[in-house]
């Protein structure tokens, strides 16, 4: 399966996403209205900007998925990762409306006791949102998407966003009334944590940020190989839902080209099988150790 391939799969989760954060913000924001309750309007808000951010998610992927032009030299794989950012900007303004909504509401003294209808459908939504995440989350571990995957993180977070919501109705029912107003600022809070994650995240891969761990467990693995000397350098970049490595090794310097290519083909095939690295930079050099001894 191939990269355009992959993203294409990516876009199921998507629109997984899409159907089922555009029924559940339909679905609380009347509720809420009906039930009057604080945690519920907020988690429907939340979930009205998770339509958004997973259109923009959707968006990404289809742009990403075409061909390289002639000024698009590598593709367009980092359309994801805007489409990320773009995400990030949307909740977090929607996260601090909905804790100024509920700081007003607590303010102004409109703390009530809701319907436990309200806590149902929190309960039931939470539910539904862990399904969409593990769903997302495997669709995303196995195309390698850092979008999809900011999107099922997404998803958990709204789950626990409606568990919040639930605990909320649910003390408030019970003579707690101030804990649904103050379950919509945990819900604003959570909302304004998960759109700096999403950014965070983003930024760092779009200004070639790459794990230590990752290029540790790369340069451990291909130093096993016996004829190559040492791994002088290693770089690694994400583009879109596709690796880059620029790598120099040092090997025999009486070794002949051909035996060096023989090599490097080695292990860009050692790296699709293991690490799923399609695009590899190897810049061959005579280890100056052997050199110097001669």
């Amino acid at each position: 399966m191939n990269q355009y391939e992959r993203i294409r799969r990516g876009e199921r989760g998507a629109w997984v996403s899409i159907i089922a954060y555009l029924f559940l913000a339909v679905l609380k924001i009347v509720i809420a209205q009906v039930t009057n309750s604080q945690a519920l309007r907020a988690d429907g808000l939340n979930n009205s900007t998770d339509v958004i951010a997973s259109i923009a998610v959707l968006i990404g992927l289809k742009i990403s998925r075409k061909p390289p032009d002639y000024d698009h030299h590598y593709g367009h794989f980092r359309a994801e990762l805007i489409a990320s950012l773009v995400a990030s900007f949307i909740m977090v303004t929607v996260g601090l409306q909905v804790i100024f909504n509920s700081i007003q509401y607590i303010w102004n003294g409109g703390a009530t006791q809701p319907s436990m209808l309200a806590g149902w459908t929190a309960l039931g939504s939470s539910i539904l949102m862990l399904g969409v995440y593990f769903f997302n989350r495997r669709l995303a571990k196995k195309i390698n998407s850092h979008s999809l995957y900011a999107a099922s993180q997404d998803n958990k977070s709204d789950a626990l966003v409606s568990l919040a919501a639930f605990i909320g109705i649910l003390g408030a029912r019970v003579g707690l009334t101030w804990l649904d107003p103050i379950a919509g600022i945990l819900v604003g809070i959570l909302i304004v944590y998960t759109a700096w994650d999403i950014f965070k995240n983003a930024s760092h891969t779009l200004t070639d940020g790459f794990e230590d761990d990752s290029i540790n467990e790369i340069r451990a693995f291909i130093e096993k190989d016996p004829e190559i000397r040492k791994i002088k350098d290693i770089k690694g970049r994400h583009d879109g839902n596709q690796i880059y490595l620029d790598m120099t090794i040092y090997v025999d310097p009486t070794m002949t080209i051909e035996h060096a290519h023989r090599i490097t083909d080695r292990i860009e095939n050692i790296l699709v099988d293991h690490f799923m690295i399609h695009h590899t930079q190897i810049h061959v050099e005579p280890d100056p150790k052997i050199q110097s001894r001669k």
